[in-house]
């Protein structure tokens, strides 16, 4: 038994040498007819090569993505209008839609648009400024760990203040030719510009009412004032206690300053429905897939050559069996 088991092993061990063997004699032959057909075709190839670089450097040259930003404030509610706007244009985008993007929005290199998207930049602090409700709320959910959540959410984060509306195009572009158009399109609707109106005659009427207020504080303190300097003239000791509610009337002026400032500032947002903050134009897009093509045609092309033959050789070697099989 023994000795019939070392023979089988010693066979096993041979048989897998010879295979070994074999296969590394196939990987050589393959070497070398791949070696031989590029030596060969060399001339083939190297035109191959050299018309694929090329052919690359000018697509690479001519398909250059750049990306465009701009940074608005929605008003009056126009968040999710805003949002379907944006949808509804890049889906004319991926229609190819060029009639619309022209005479609907007024893009006269519609041709060159690529992508059009936008979200909402992330600021927490302004989310809960001025409005007890979200604060609470982040409160609330930081009691169950679920704040993340909740500020990523997308009911949430379209109530953030600031968004970015972010272009690509082929090539570059200026302020004329996509901001313009782009913000005149979306401040369009009938709806939000009488809200845009009736909003900004409001907080023109609220700054004019607190203005009226803080000048009737201002008597009242003044006159306050100018009865302690008399009293300390006449040598008389006086007497406040908290029934006054001096201090309230100091607090409310101090409120009323502190709104007076933000009223200021909104009737800046508050020019637009869709107010542009800031924008940012021709910004180089650093993908993997872009300047490459200088690279990947050149291969492309050698591979398709090597394939077509590869497909002539098989062709020809079964027409030569059947008509072998045939005689």
């Amino acid at each position: 038994m023994s000795i019939n088991s070392h023979s089988d092993s010693e066979i096993d061990v041979f048989q897998i040498t010879s295979k070994v063997k074999k296969g590394f004699e196939r990987l050589n032959t393959l070497l070398f007819h791949c070696i031989h057909f590029f030596v060969k075709q060399w001339k083939i190839v190297l035109a191959l090569l050299i018309i694929g670089f090329g052919l690359g450097l000018f697509l690479d040259k001519n398909n250059k993505l750049y990306t465009h930003e701009i940074t608005i404030i929605p008003n009056f509610g126009s968040v999710d209008y805003l949002y379907s706007k944006i949808n509804l244009i890049q889906s004319k985008i991926n229609a190819g839609d060029i009639v619309f993007l022209q005479n609907e929005i007024g893009l006269s290199q519609s041709k060159d648009l690529r992508k059009i998207e936008i979200k909402p930049i992330a600021d927490v602090y302004k989310f809960i400024e001025d409005k007890e409700q979200n604060f609470e709320l982040i409160k609330l959910m930081a009691e169950v760990g679920e704040v993340k959540k909740v500020l990523e959410d997308n009911i949430t984060s379209k109530n953030y203040t600031y968004h970015t509306i972010a272009v690509v195009t082929n090539g570059t572009t200026s302020e004329k030719e996509l901001i313009t158009p782009l913000l005149n399109y979306l401040n369009q609707s009938e709806y939000f510009s009488a809200m845009q109106k009736v909003g900004l005659a409001n907080l023109k009427q609220d700054i004019a009412q607190n203005d009226t207020i803080i000048q009737q504080i201002n008597g009242v303190l003044n006159g306050f004032s100018a009865n302690v300097k008399s009293a300390l003239k006449n040598d008389k000791l006086m007497y406040y206690n908290e029934n006054t509610q001096l201090n309230d009337v100091i607090k409310t002026k101090q409120d009323l300053l502190y709104i007076q400032g933000l009223n200021r500032l909104k009737l800046i947002n508050f020019q637009n429905t869709i107010k542009e903050v800031t924008f940012t134009l021709n910004s180089d897009t650093s993908k993997a897939v872009n300047g490459i093509m200088k690279f990947v045609l050149p291969v492309a092309l050698v591979l398709l050559f090597v394939f077509i033959h590869l497909f002539i050789r098989f062709y020809q070697k079964q027409l030569a069996k059947s008509k072998a099989n045939a005689s």
